[in-house]
């Protein structure tokens, strides 16, 4: 039974190659990729219930011992995060569906979003399951790799500058995060988490610092984490909106997730708390000052992401189960949030041709469905009770309190000043875009809006045509398709089950938060095979 944990891996890379084999038939490859993303939610959740029923999952890929072979193993946490990641993705795969973001026909030999998809989802899973450094860094390079595609998609101009960045900051990442690993694999003759967690404690302490701060840059790079977030605002908007809504809600919790991983079982304790602490502060700050500064939905959304990043490592740094649980709690909650308010995002530039707050209005009357559909997240996302944004907010704050130093307290001030700020950046888009009077005087000088392109919203993807007018040719008030709607209203659906869930889900995060200090199951699961 425990062979499943290699599905959620093995399984999209499978259906990544059937693509590819049937790249010129749109039915074959929407199909495939249904399939199997279906088939690892159902895994994804069947590895919960039994990490949650009887500890730890593992599995040696080709029989090799954890000290030279690959180790996969799926805990409470990793089972949770692979469980809500892969049915995000699937939500945002059949959005995708409605927009058109694929091309077929006789100009185009071969369409890869499907099979660079599925390959995303692959590397993410692998990320979740890896029980050793390097096979952790492969996972990052196979989600990496599919993002260079997808993010690039269409290749205008605006795409591939964005791209740009977004490459060489990720191979910037890459090659501290190998340097970090062949750093640990001298110290320690080894690379397995299980391994290190026992032998790190015999390093010179300067050592194992040094060695904890090389693979704490690497994933602050990947989560985002200030000073080293100023390339996701510029990079995330360009993209297609399933894109983007996929980056927003798995790419920087992976990060967050290895953070959380290391800290628990590699460095337990607190030795770094205080660094954290200011990191998760500036973090909160400085992204939400961000938002509240930008005129367009897609750059609010990604000020904000970098932002609520930083409840997550406020949450990591206490050490406690209850620090721990609330961080695990909010990870969940933001993968679905953030995830979907990108959706509605791309559903008011389909219906409006753009995102920009200068140029939109009145929404609520001519789009009151999706009006509400924007508002149940983005009230989440501020932490209004009763939504899970605001009982993770809780959570968190409580760890705080509990720790009761002045820099813990200064840190729950500022969530709160973070949560505040939230509010007033979603309330400053829920006015301009849904209620206030759109202004046919506003200034459209930009017209040539750096969000528009192939295979995004208006594009006429599915005839291999590219429409390329200018905003206002564009913003015909359309319809929007059910199969863009459905998705989002699900995935809306899913968050408000977080909060009428909360406490089972809290039952989860809690036991996942003590599994992770106590560091024995996932260490006895890894070093004596399968369970």
């Amino acid at each position: 039974m425990t062979q499943i944990v290699v599905l959620p891996v093995l399984l999209p890379l499978l259906g990544a190659g059937l693509c590819l084999v049937l790249g010129r038939s749109a039915t074959a490859q929407r199909l495939i990729s249904v399939v199997v993303l279906t088939a690892v939610v159902i895994t994804a959740a069947t590895l919960l219930f039994r990490a949650d029923r009887y500890g730890p999952q593992s599995v040696q890929i080709g029989g090799w011992g954890p000290d030279i072979g690959i180790s996969l193993i799926a805990d409470r946490l990793s089972a949770l995060m692979l469980l809500v990641s892969t049915f995000v993705t699937l939500c945002v795969l059949l959005y995708s569906f409605g927009q058109g973001i694929v091309e077929y026909g006789r100009e185009t030999p071969l369409s890869v979003f499907h099979p660079t998809f599925l390959v995303l989802s692959a590397g993410v899973s692998n990320a979740f399951l890896s029980a050793d450094l390097f096979n952790l860094f492969v996972g990052f390079e196979i989600l990496l790799a599919a993002s260079y595609v997808l993010i690039t998609l269409g290749g205008t101009e605006a795409r591939i500058r964005a791209g740009t960045i977004y490459v060489i900051v990720s191979l910037i990442s890459s090659a501290i995060f190998l340097i970090a690993i062949s750093s640990v694999y001298a110290a320690t003759g080894t690379v397995n988490f299980a391994e290190l967690a026992g032998r790190v404690d015999d390093l010179p302490s300067g050592i194992a610092q040094m060695l904890q701060l090389l693979l704490l840059t690497t994933f602050c790079i990947k989560a985002a984490v200030f000073p080293l977030s100023a390339w996701l605002p510029d990079s995330y908007p360009t993209a297609p909106a399933p894109v983007t809504a996929v980056f927003a809600g798995l790419l920087t919790k992976v990060g967050i997730y290895a953070i959380v991983r290391i800290q628990t079982l590699v460095f337990p304790g607190d030795g770094l708390r205080g660094l954290l602490l200011w990191a998760a502060i500036l973090t909160m700050v400085i992204g939400i000052l961000g938002a509240v500064a930008q005129s367009d939905i897609k750059r609010i959304l990604s000020f904000t992401l970098v932002s609520h990043i930083g409840f997550m490592l406020f949450g990591v740094a206490f050490a406690t189960q209850l620090g721990l649980s609330g961080a695990i709690f909010y990870i969940a909650h933001h993968i679905t949030v953030q995830t979907v308010l990108f959706l509605v995002a791309g559903l008011i530039e389909y219906r409006s041709g753009t995102t920009n707050l200068n140029r939109l209005g009145g929404l609520a009357r001519t789009a009151p469905v999706l009006s509400v559909v924007f508002f149940v997240p983005a009230m989440n996302l501020a932490g209004i009770p009763p939504f899970s944004g605001f009982l993770g907010k809780v959570a968190l704050g409580q760890a705080g309190v509990a720790a009761g130093d002045w820099l813990a307290l200064v840190t729950v001030a500022m969530s709160i000043l973070t949560s505040l700020l939230t509010l007033y950046a979603i309330a400053k888009v829920w006015n301009r875009a849904f209620w206030q009077p759109a202004d046919p005087d506003a200034d459209h000088d930009d017209d040539d809006d750096w969000s528009h392109g192939p295979l995004h919203g208006h594009d006429q993807v599915s005839t291999g045509t590219q429409v390329t007018t200018k905003w206002q040719q564009v913003a015909t008030k359309q319809r929007l398709p059910m199969a863009m709607g459905l998705p989002t209203v699900l995935l809306v659906t899913f968050s408000v089950g977080l909060t009428v869930f909360a406490g089972p889900l809290f039952g989860i995060t809690d036991r996942a938060a003590a599994e992770l200090l106590e560091r024995t199951p996932y260490i006895q699961a890894v070093l004596a095979g399968p369970q």
